[in-house]
């Protein structure tokens, strides 16, 4: 596919991570714009373009944070953007008005760890590769900036789906911190009969120890509605195995059910990451 042709299938995506990071449509367009000027200008063979687009999109929004905001000293050395290797959402849609005014208290490199750690479930060594810095270091950031933004209003007003999509990412990077923040002390994780003869565990209770399981696994889930609800589901050659039946009391995981029964897997549809339904 030419590279005008993958820009513009990036084009959407790439609008949504300059969206949620300057919160400004209009910064977002031009921002969006001075990528594809920069891939236009550039002679350099390029193996990933997707990748490419988000490293680029993402240091130029960084210039801009750092233009127009004052500089908190952070620990990190922000990379230039001349060293740039080779439909927006509304924020409020996804991390509500609250959290809009406390981004403006991050760092530029916190803000960046967190919308594209929590929003769009970048992995943290891709995050180090923008920020230019170590994946440890980008994962304290994004720690940091979360330990910000959860006083203003903890996890709750978080959507169910938004703690269950941010539960499996965090799942399948292995960010054991984020687990626990997203468990209910007294989380239990049990299997049903059907699902226990599959492989699943029949019960483990306590945030530890479930966080322990889920830690580095689900990487083969993939998100669906279970009954309306958000969820997520093994599936093997295309035929759902094994559903992940989330239980969100205020703003985190109490329960997740095995379930293997065929009442259960004929109830799920799959979605998108991020889709909900009202």
């Amino acid at each position: 596919m030419e590279q005008t042709a993958v820009f513009e299938q990036e084009r959407p995506r790439l609008l949504r991570i300059a969206g949620r990071i300057l919160r400004d449509h209009t910064e977002a367009e031009d921002i969006v714009q001075q990528a594809w000027l920069r891939l236009h200008a550039t002679d350099a063979a390029i193996d990933n373009l997707p990748a490419w687009l988000t490293t680029v999109t993402t240091r130029l929004c960084l210039d801009r944070l750092r233009s127009t905001k004052p500089i908190l000293v952070d620990g990190t050395e922000f990379p230039s953007p001349a060293t740039d290797p080779a439909d927006e959402l509304a924020l409020a849609d996804t991390v509500g008005i609250a959290l809009q005014v406390v981004l403006d208290r991050l760092t530029p490199n916190e803000r960046v760890a967190f919308v594209l750690h929590d929003s769009f479930s970048i992995d943290f060594p891709t995050i180090a590769t923008v920020l230019g810095t170590s994946p440890a270091a980008a994962r304290k950031l994004a720690s940091r900036a979360r330990s910000k933004v959860r006083p203003a209003g903890g996890q709750r007003g978080r959507a169910d789906w938004e703690v269950v999509d941010a539960f499996l990412a965090a799942a399948r990077q292995g960010d054991f911190e984020q687990l626990l923040e997203l468990l209910a002390p007294g989380a239990v994780a049990a299997g049903d009969e059907a699902a226990v003869s599959a492989g699943t565990p029949g019960l483990v209770e306590g945030r530890q120890a479930v966080a322990t399981m889920f830690n580095g696994a689900a990487k083969a889930a993939l998100p669906v509605f279970v009954s309306e609800r958000a969820g997520a589901a093994w599936f093997h050659q295309g035929t759902p195995r094994v559903v992940f039946d989330f239980t969100v009391v205020d703003g985190v995981v109490t329960r997740i059910d095995f379930r293997a029964d065929p009442a259960t897997l004929a109830l799920i549809v799959r979605r998108r990451a991020g889709e909900r339904r009202s």
